[in-house]
């Protein structure tokens, strides 16, 4: 992709973005189409933000392309274009295997009450109203009761049934049973629509789809370009600054972390001392492991499903899933048809994981672990592909110092904040005239389909700043 050097681009635009996730490349494609002029600046090389993808041994390996809600195909058909939405295909066999139950879903709502009934012997009346409390939540809600009391007052002594409903979700948002119900009852009920849909050609295809739709609208983008500082004069925004470039602009949205965008790009001082007090309360969600195996030219494994939620830890734990040494994980197969154009087997292996666990350690112990880690998704990957080791000719890995380092996400944070940096997020530019924040907020908003969508939300806000 061809972008724009940094030296090329013009001194002053109607909105700068920095940052290109899936909520940043939306919101700039959003104000092009409402005719602003907008400066997309990227800190990495490649755009995309955590929806991403590198190549190692002539292999093209994704890094948080596993699934979505079917939403993503109104979503997309919407607010990008028809080209997009048709490569968004279904992905038809999820895995569930653990100690307490073995089992192979559509993800659909269909579905689940059916096994509801079938497996978990749930009676009807019951399934019924709990699908209707989730699909029911939304973002005003009272805040006060947790996931364990909503699975506890349907589910009594149900570990099993908690671990179906919550261990996928704990995998897409790092969120935990001790958190607003409505976190999780929102992200559930989007999923339980339709099943969980990816995207036919890999990342790569989507972000130069949405790279090209972004220059065709008018927008600038440049890589390798680090905001150091978004430039605050007397309450309003007036730019910022790249190096030595003062870029001005009446609007800046910020696709960075909500933590970073305040401690560091425009600065605490600028901020009121009642928003702080409410800022310094948020909590930086976890981060992740991921581990990538390519598969050697030639050889091939039968179908397995297209995600595996396996795990031999006794019940479902979100601390546990944490762990450096979990049992548990998720290994989102690729076959050829994931990229029908650069035809593949890959496997990539998530665990959620402690940025402090990681950060810590010296250079040796550092490797140690990566190798320890390698070996565990070995291990329990070799139960579902046998002598998968001698098929490999690639494998590479990841940990969240490797989030922290290609995204400058707080403590390498994959989910951006638990539920209190919604509000904070949601009403910055309240405290400072042209500053907006779009990215992972408040659980609900993490993921594509959540990233998305709140770059429209923010988009409007702009809109409706910069015309006023």
């Amino acid at each position: 992709m061809a972008f724009t050097p940094l030296d090329k681009v013009q001194n002053t635009y109607d909105v700068v973005v920095i940052g290109s996730g899936l909520g940043g490349l939306t919101c700039a494609n959003r104000l092009a189409r409402a005719g602003h002029s907008v400066l997309l600046l990227e800190y990495h090389i490649q755009l995309g933000g955590l929806a991403t993808w590198f190549k190692r041994g002539g292999h093209i390996f994704d890094v948080s392309l596993h699934g979505f809600p079917y939403g993503m195909v109104k979503t997309c058909k919407k607010y990008w274009s028809k080209e997009i939405r048709n490569s968004i295909v279904q992905l038809k066999n999820i895995v569930f295997d653990n100690p307490q139950f073995s089992l192979s879903t559509t993800f659909s709502k269909d579905d689940f009450v059916r096994l509801l009934h079938d497996k978990f012997h749930i009676e009807p009346s019951v399934v019924t109203e709990f699908f209707r409390t989730v699909d029911g939540m939304n973002f005003y809600d009272d805040q006060s009761m947790t996931t364990r009391e909503l699975f506890d007052r349907f589910f009594p002594g149900r570990s099993d049934v908690h671990r179906l409903l919550m261990e996928p979700i704990t995998y897409a948002n790092g969120s935990t049973l001790d958190e607003p119900a409505i976190t999780y009852g929102i992200v559930f009920s989007n999923f339980m629509n339709k099943g969980v849909y990816t995207f036919e050609g890999g990342t790569d295809k989507l972000i130069k789809m949405m790279a090209d739709e972004l220059q065709k609208n008018g927008v600038t983008i440049c890589t390798g370009a680090k905001v150091d500082r978004i430039v605050v004069d007397q309450g309003k925004v007036r730019g910022v600054q790249v190096g030595e470039r003062m870029i001005a602009a009446r609007g800046v949205v910020s696709n960075s972390g909500i933590t970073n965008t305040i401690d560091n790009l425009v600065g605490r001082e600028v901020f009121s001392d009642d928003y702080l007090s409410r800022f310094d309360k948020v909590q930086v969600n976890n981060s992740s492991c991921q581990v990538y195996f390519g598969i050697r030219k030639g050889e091939s494994f039968a179908d397995v499903g297209d995600l595996l939620f396996t795990s031999t830890a006794a019940e479902f734990s979100s601390a546990e899933m944490r762990k450096m040494e979990t049992k548990s994980r998720t290994f989102s197969v690729y076959y050829p048809k994931t990229r029908p154009e650069h035809p593949d087997y890959t496997v990539v292996a998530s665990m959620n994981g402690n940025y402090e666990d990681w950060a810590g350690l010296d250079k040796e112990n550092y490797i140690r672990e990566k190798q320890a880690m390698v070996e565990r998704c070995f291990i329990d990957l070799d139960r579902y592909i046998p002598g998968i080791r001698e098929k490999v000719d690639t494998v590479e890995s990841a940990t969240p110092k490797t989030f922290n380092r290609y995204t400058l996400h707080t403590r390498g944070t994959s989910f951006g904040t638990k539920f209190e940096g919604l509000d904070i997020s949601r009403s910055i530019f309240k405290e400072i005239g042209g500053v907006f924040h779009v990215g992972s907020v408040g659980i609900i908003m993490s993921g594509w389909l959540g990233a998305i969508n709140y770059g429209v939300i923010v988009a409007n806000d702009v809109d409706a700043y910069l015309r006023s």
